[in-house]
């Protein structure tokens, strides 16, 4: 049951899993947070200075330094208990989505941003931040974005609220995608386009500049989960071409995803299905409990 996949500050591969979290060296997996009992995890993080933070789904985040760990909750300043994601900006602040709203760690207090401050739902999943400084919200209602002083919701084109964000990017040339219900969508800055139907519940762009999502792309009589490639020489035609790594049907869902340095996609799968998968040129890895998978 992995939710995300990311890399350390030395290209190991970081996998958050019900279980625990786990580092992958090239050649097996170490477990990273033994000495933390029940917490079902779904992110991490490693930032600049080496911390590794770990976000779980009803229990805070845990931080660990050195061989020391902290635990925040509640009681310490975050929103809510429940983390879907954490992230690092610029300055170096820490930023966590919550079921409760967004807090922002500066390392020695937190502040919590909800609706009263003019985010736009308090539930979120995913934040970053883009190029120009603006931090971005995914949540269960509309997105939104926050230059340092005022928030701004984000529509579509026609007005219309979009519904549901579950993933936000920013591209090497600046563009921001999202994954919403009703499918993926790019903003260049000036115009919002549906690029496909397709669902995009995490994206990822390669060093080659494709766009990676995984989603559901529910076909007639039952729902798929895909993991997909929109090759990067097609991103802004109207129909991006677009392949099907790998899929999983019925009850399982395909999760957060990561490039390892040497090119190889990784992701992580809920359900009966669940783990973390490695794809590299034509080669898909399945990481089973009998190959060490967490």
């Amino acid at each position: 049951m992995v939710r995300n996949v990311k890399l350390d500050q030395h290209g190991r591969v970081l996998v958050a899993s019900y279980r625990g979290v786990y580092r992958y060296d090239g050649k097996s997996f170490t477990h990273l947070t033994r000495a933390i009992r029940s917490p079902s995890f779904w992110d991490v993080l490693e930032d600049r200075t080496g911390r590794l933070w770990c976000a779980t789904r009803d229990s805070g985040a845990y931080c660990r330094q050195g061989n020391v760990w902290r635990h925040f909750t509640t009681r310490q300043g975050l929103a809510s208990n429940a983390v879907m994601a954490v992230c690092e900006d610029r300055a170096g602040n820490i930023w966590f989505a919550t079921g409760g709203g967004a807090s922002r760690y500066d390392g020695h207090s937190f502040r919590t941003f909800t609706i009263a401050d003019g985010l736009s739902n308090n539930a979120l999943t995913t934040i970053m931040q883009d190029r120009t400084g603006k931090v971005w919200f995914a949540t269960r209602g509309e997105p939104c974005f926050y230059d340092g002083n005022t928030f701004t919701v984000f529509k579509r084109p026609d007005g219309t609220a979009f519904a549901n964000v579950g993933s936000i990017l920013e591209d090497r040339n600046g563009t921001i995608w999202l994954g919403d219900n009703e499918g993926l969508w790019r903003y260049d800055g000036q115009t919002t386009a549906k690029a496909s139907s397709r669902g995009a519940s995490a994206i990822l762009e390669d060093k080659h500049g494709n766009i990676w999502t995984t989603g559901s792309v529910r076909p007639p009589g039952g729902r798929v989960w895909a993991l997909s490639r929109y090759a990067h020489a097609s991103l802004y035609t109207a129909v991006p071409s677009v392949t099907d790594i790998m899929s999983i049907d019925g009850t399982g869902a395909l999760c957060g995803m990561v490039e390892a340095n040497d090119g190889s996609i990784w992701v992580g799968a809920l359900g009966p299905e669940g783990g973390v998968y490695r794809y590299h040129g034509k080669n898909l890895t399945d990481f089973t409990d009998r190959a060490g998978r967490p």
